[in-house]
């Protein structure tokens, strides 16, 4: 697995902070990782993006980020807006392929989900993924909502042929609500995918030491991690 594809079912989810997790747990495991952010919105030139911040919570990885646009938009709009040229899935492929042969292990980090254009010609993470041949990892929310999106993402993955490697919870909180409690079986269910982590809320504020020595305690063995999604069931589910 040279290059995992690391999707939201939507915004805010946690994908960044579990992408810093994936980084981290293999670099434990002793690998080289660096992590590709396709396209950076809403944050100004001077300002740490996505792929600063898994370097700064994971360590030792490389981070690289093909475009950054001023406005927190999808895009293909801030690219349009800003009338700066817009990222194809060609170059996300092409970047990732070259990392690919100087790293162990790339991930590549989208923006929001899985559809979200990065140009005119609706090019997607999907299309990179493609490209790439690629597994991708869906990161989900807890709570209510979340089996749909969950389903609409790995159903979209399987039309196209895309190896859905599972699902990471972005952010599982210290008293979770009775939705939330039910998703833990049926997620992997409607995406027909393993549950391959939990992360606990907040994990992003810990400090970097801190994060780097707890983020395999929240992935899967698949995810170099030693998290038991049993175990975790047992636990918590109702």
């Amino acid at each position: 697995m040279p290059v995992l594809v690391i999707t939201g079912t939507g915004t805010e989810v946690g994908k960044t902070v579990t992408t810093a997790a994936v980084a981290a747990s293999a670099v434990a495991a002793g690998r080289s990782v660096a992590v590709l952010k396709a396209a950076q919105t809403g944050v100004r030139p001077d300002e740490a993006g996505d792929a600063q911040e898994v370097a700064r919570l994971a360590g030792a990885v490389t981070a690289a980020e093909l475009a950054r646009y001023p406005e927190p938009l999808a895009p293909a709009t801030a690219a349009r807006r800003a009338g700066m040229t817009p990222v194809r899935p060609q170059d996300v492929a092409e970047a990732a392929a070259k990392l690919a042969t100087e790293h162990d292990l790339v991930l590549v980090e989208g923006a929001g989900g899985l559809l979200v254009r990065f140009d005119q010609a609706g090019g997607t993470l999907a299309d990179a993924a493609q490209l790439l041949r690629a597994p991708v990892l869906v990161v989900a929310s807890a709570g209510l909502g979340t089996l749909n999106t969950t389903e609409l993402t790995s159903r979209e993955l399987r039309s196209r042929g895309l190896e859905l490697l599972g699902v990471v919870i972005g952010g599982w909180p210290d008293s979770p609500d009775l939705a939330m409690r039910c998703n833990i079986t049926d997620l992997s269910e409607v995406a027909g995918a393993p549950l391959l982590g939990a992360l606990p809320m907040g994990a992003g504020s810990l400090a970097p030491t801190d994060f780097r020595a707890k983020a395999p305690g929240w992935l899967a063995p698949r995810l170099d991690g030693t998290w038991d999604p049993e175990a975790f069931r047992e636990r918590e589910a109702p």
